[in-house]
């Protein structure tokens, strides 16, 4: 099990290694130092919210490493349901994203990262909601499971619970919830099955962690009457590295690039306000800690350690950390005696990063390649150096999770780099490398994860390990490593990923959706990739009997292992519209494969694979188009133009610089990616050319922005303000505000049945504010609410039509939503009347 000891990795790993998350750790005097630090506190703060990005870096940052307190956050969901400014990446591809941007925002900031099983379905106007579409008591259950497996002293919320509907539903219940659990936790009646793994756990203080934003503005917040709040002064500056506590939240905040959440660090005073929600108040109300000990007193036979590490702090040679050698590894021993199994885990693990790091002992185990299967023999490259005069010896290695322990009885002498040549045998059963909570069958509002054991985990379980038994001063300590493959890039150097468990031979169509508009075939192409070498087998694709596939079967050899083959299959779809399930399917040695690999790498977060059911939506649809050419301007990244073509428009993406008259010219419409306005500065420049291309009879679509960070007042050629209206329910009943406008009538006859089986959310961020050349052409709204009218507006503009629309279409169009396809067929199909030539009047 890989498990996340962030609490070791503080702030001051803050350097190079950023850009390339998978390379290890290599930690300077200072930053040993400030780990010893922490090993001498032993008390633990859990902030609780409900999305990546919603968590204060700032105040995470404070209490791990000035007030030195075990700091987690729990943020409810993994931020599948929001957008993605770096990729086309959506739902459970974006979670996976961000949830690795989470990961890398603790290892800066010296938190560790907690989820619940809640499933982000985008956004919610109200808890009720939420807590509807969630399954309420599973995500109570995490709460307290996490709460009684971190045993916080101190619990900080980010959200008000009082404030029910002036914020996201998702924010709101994060605290409801976590107030519901202040008084459970302790209650060994509550979740009892939890008993078995964790005990109960009594949280001493509860707080809220208010800011100008829920006051409505600074000015409110400055003015506001904050003498019962608890107050800390977070502005810090760290001597040893040289950063205020600000600039390193800024780092921390930035990892979350998916989001666009760059920030630039600040200097100087900083006050963050606690305000009380459960619990006594403080003596000291700006001691959060204060009344609890936070000593090794607090564990039984604990003194004597806290005594020996002040004397490790006291003596620390920044010029030689070996010198500390000798007492930590007499720490380590005392710790492995103590009862409190809690502390006694937590900080045996750290001092034994703290030992390798003062030593300069460096224990690393490569495989030879990157991917492996079950049951295959992987070649593994073993390296163990001392650094420094202490004595070492290196006993064994064990190998995980086969168990098999090699006899080394090595002496590591004084920066004598040994190395050891092994090999694995991967049992059978080993399972894939996937992210644990997509591997069972989820809802709209939870991930299912059976295991109760692996609830909260932030990251991959990685089962292939090397345990290095070493002993240092007569005292036999293991370190465990997981197995990474690295290699040389020529412009980066060194690169790291770790070893990955894949299917002996994958597969997937490449089409996520097949757009059939008639009864004519179709050639959909397969593609096929081996695991290992030599894989023979027979690849199908599985369609109900009203779809005629040819061939049947295509018999396949690929000889070596990452070889990747495309197949043809000829579709014929039935005559009346129908939707069904193509399923892309292997046979090897009559074992059925059927899983399709896909990888997400990115420089700022660890690769990532991901296993998905190798299939594809077939949609025979009553579906006519007009028009050609497409101009397509790419905005936070969305997947609407592959979905245009499957209809059958030639798109070329342009990139903002290229937007010219001249290259515009043989285009038919342009239509800019969602967010585009709040993404592409370039836009700025180009309204001119654009607004000019409408006027001599084209059309312009542009699809949603936020009202926020817009880098043009004049997105439209009539004035337009862009507002948080939205509709989140997907299936609100729609009505037709214009039913006569071509828009819903030409070339397809749009009704409310295209509006059934929508994805998330009907729309977000209409414009409510517009001018009377715009036609509201649909109305709808969310239950309890007055109508939005906002989601598509058309107004003709010279000869041609400039169309603003909110509506969700780079949701909708990937999951196959047959009218969304039909209604964005009509909007680029508009065409103004032709007018008859003016006639001059004979004299």
């Amino acid at each position: 099990m890989r498990k996340i000891q962030v609490q070791l990795i503080l702030l001051f790993f803050i350097g190079f290694q950023i850009s390339f998350a998978q390379q290890p750790q290599k930690p300077s005097s200072v930053e040993i130092y400030n780990q010893i630090k922490k090993l001498n506190f032993l008390g633990s703060v859990l902030y609780i919210a409900a999305h990546p990005d919603d968590e204060n870096t700032r105040l995470i940052s404070y209490m791990a490493n000035e007030i030195n307190a075990r700091t987690g956050y729990l943020s409810l969901t993994r931020g599948d349901g929001g957008q993605n400014l770096i990729g086309s990446q959506l739902r459970e591809l974006l979670g996976v994203i961000r949830t690795q941007e989470l990961i890398e925002a603790r290892k800066i900031d010296g938190g560790e990262q907690f989820f619940s099983r809640a499933n982000d379905f985008g956004f919610s106007k109200n808890p009720d909601e939420t807590l509807q579409i969630w399954d309420k008591d599973k995500v109570l259950a995490d709460v307290v499971w996490t709460i009684r497996k971190f045993q916080p002293d101190v619990i900080i919320n980010r959200f008000d619970h009082r404030s029910p509907g002036t914020t996201h539903g998702h924010h709101t219940s994060s605290a409801m919830l976590s107030i519901e659990s202040y008084k459970l936790t302790n209650d060994p009646k509550i979740y009892p099955e939890q008993l078995k793994y964790v005990k109960p756990w009594q949280v001493k203080r509860q707080f809220f962690n208010p800011s100008w934003w829920f006051y409505g503005s600074q000015e409110k917040f400055d003015a506001a009457n904050k003498s019962k709040f608890t107050k800390l002064e977070t502005g810090v500056y760290y001597t040893g590295i040289g950063k205020s506590n600000q600039e390193i939240a800024a780092l921390s905040r930035s990892r979350h690039q998916s989001q666009g959440f760059g920030s630039t660090g600040v200097r100087g005073n900083e006050t963050e306000y606690l305000e009380l929600i459960n619990g006594e108040n403080p003596k000291d109300r700006d001691n959060l800690f204060d009344g609890i000990d936070t000593t090794w007193n607090r564990v039984k036979g604990g003194k004597p350690v806290g005594e020996l590490i002040s004397k490790i702090i006291s003596n620390y040679n920044f010029s030689n950390p070996s010198a500390s050698v000798p007492d930590l590894v007499k720490a380590y021993s005392m710790i492995q005696l103590l009862e409190d199994d809690h502390w006694k885990e937590l900080k045996t693990n750290a001092i034994k990063s703290i030992i390798a790091s003062c030593s300069g002992l460096y224990l690393e185990a490569v495989a030879a390649e990157q991917e492996a299967t079950p049951g295959s023999t992987v070649k593994l490259s073993l390296e163990a150096i001392n650094r420094c005069s202490a004595s070492m010896e290196l006993t064994s290695v064990t190998t995980l999770p086969d168990n098999k322990t090699t006899v080394q009885n090595s002496i590591l002498q004084n920066n004598n780099d040994q190395k050891i040549n092994l090999q694995i045998q991967l049992p059978n059963t080993i399972e894939y490398t996937q992210p644990y909570w997509l591997k069972e069958k989820a809802s709209i509002g939870m991930y299912t994860v059976s295991n109760q054991e692996n609830i909260g985990i932030p990251d991959i379980i990685r089962e292939v390990k090397v345990v290095f038994n070493v002993k240092i001063n007569g005292v036999e300590i293991p370190f465990e490593r997981i197995v990474v493959y690295k290699y040389n890039d020529g412009v980066k150097g060194e690169m790291y990923n770790f070893l990955d468990i894949v299917p002996e031979v994958t597969t997937s169509i490449l089409e996520k959706v097949l757009l059939f508009g008639s009864t004519k075939s179709k050639m959909i192409p397969v593609k096929v990739r081996a695991g290992k070498d030599d894989i023979k087998g027979i690849l199908q694709l599985e369609l109900p009997k009203s779809w005629a596939v040819s061939p049947k079967e295509i018999p396949f050899t690929l000889a070596k292992k990452g070889t990747e083959q495309i197949f043809y299959f000829e579709v014929t779809p039935p005559t009346l519209p129908e939707e069904a399930v193509a399923k892309s399917v292997v046979t090897v040695d009559n074992k059925r494969f059927d899983k399709d690999e896909i990888v997400i790498d990115f420089n700022h977060i660890t690769k990532q694979m991901v296993l998905k059911s190798a299939e594809s939506k077939c949609i025979r649809i009553d579906l006519k188009t007009s028009g050609d050419a497409i101009a397509y301007i790419m905005g936070a990244g969305d997947e609407v133009p592959e979905s245009l073509t499957q209809m059958g428009y030639k798109v070329t993406i342009v990139k903002p610089e290229e937007i010219t008259p001249e290259k515009l010219d043989s285009f038919s419409t342009v239509i800019t990616g969602i967010r585009a306005y709040n993404t592409v500065n370039a836009l700025a420049n180009k309204q001119k050319i654009l607004f000019d291309f409408v006027k001599s009879g084209k059309n312009m679509i542009v699809q949603y922005n936020t009202f926020g960070r817009i880098v043009t007042d004049q997105i439209a050629p009539y004035p337009l303000k862009i507002s948080n209206d939205r509709v989140t329910e997907e299936n609100a009943k729609v009505t037709f505000l214009a039913p006569n406008h071509p828009v819903l009538n030409t070339p397809n006859k749009i009704t409310t049945k295209d509006f059934e089986g929508w994805t998330q959310e009907q729309g977000l961020y209409y414009p409510n504010d517009y001018d009377a050349a715009f036609t509201p052409i649909l109305s709808s709204h969310d239950k309890g609410e007055s109508a939005k009218d906002g989601a598509l507006l058309v107004a003709p503009y010279g000869k041609g039509y400039y169309i603003y629309t909110g509506l969700s279409f780079f949701r909708e169009l990937p999951e196959g939503v047959a009218g969304a396809y039909r209604l964005l067929s009509n909007i680029i199909s508009l065409k103004q009347p032709i007018e008859a030539p003016k006639q001059e009047l004979k004299k």
